[in-house]
């Protein structure tokens, strides 16, 4: 008969410590979540027939000025004059100085979460505005006298543009949304651990 009663008793005691725990760890992971882009204006692999003024990043958290970084490259990885990141709550606008050029280009940043960790990343979008062009068409050779033959080199011109395949990339280090976890994981680990040691005392003393 009393073993009876020792056995639910134990059970509600484990099921309460468990319980208990979960909701110690329940509100870890979104406290610790790191930082991510929303939106991006222009978007990822847009084609755009009109060259953008301002690039708008915004994401799920609120950014630090002081480590928030957006920068523009061309497709030949050189970096296209922008001011400064401007910042409002979870938006980063840039200014593109002059008129963007037919072609691929390349918007990278730099964040920092809420938790301390650096998040970074980048993603490209194209200029094809049909009354521009990506370089200069190549001019016709005009012909001067000379006194013995020389023979014509022939060039050409041709535009190239890089396809726009998305490059997106978040780096993240360990901190302390880790350590909260572990402190959490070891806290569940004692309290099972409690609840068995006084499981097996209570049928040893019956």
């Amino acid at each position: 008969m009393p073993i009876r009663i020792r056995r639910p008793f134990t059970a509600g005691l484990l099921a309460a410590l468990l319980a208990g725990a979960a909701l110690l760890l329940g509100p870890v992971s979104p406290a610790y979540a790191h930082n991510a882009l929303r939106k991006a204006t222009p978007a990822q692999d847009a084609r755009l027939t009109t060259p953008p003024a301002e690039i708008t990043l915004e994401f799920m958290q609120k950014l630090n000025p002081k480590f928030t970084t957006i920068t523009l490259s061309d497709a030949a990885e050189q970096k296209v004059a922008t001011s400064d990141p401007e910042v409002t709550g979870t938006k980063g606008t840039i200014t593109v100085d002059a008129p963007l050029a037919n072609g691929t280009y390349t918007v990278a940043f730099r964040v920092v979460s809420t938790d301390g960790h650096p998040v970074q990343g980048s993603y490209q979008f194209t200029v094809a505005d049909p009354s521009a062009s990506a370089s200069p068409e190549a001019s016709e050779p005009v012909a001067t006298p000379s006194a013995a033959p020389t023979s014509a080199v022939p060039t050409s011109a041709a535009a190239t543009t890089a396809s726009a395949s998305p490059v997106a990339s978040d780096s993240t280090d360990g901190g302390p949304g880790t350590l909260a976890l572990l402190a959490g994981g070891g806290v569940l680990v004692l309290l099972v651990a409690g609840a068995v040691v006084f499981m097996v005392r209570r049928r040893t003393a019956g």
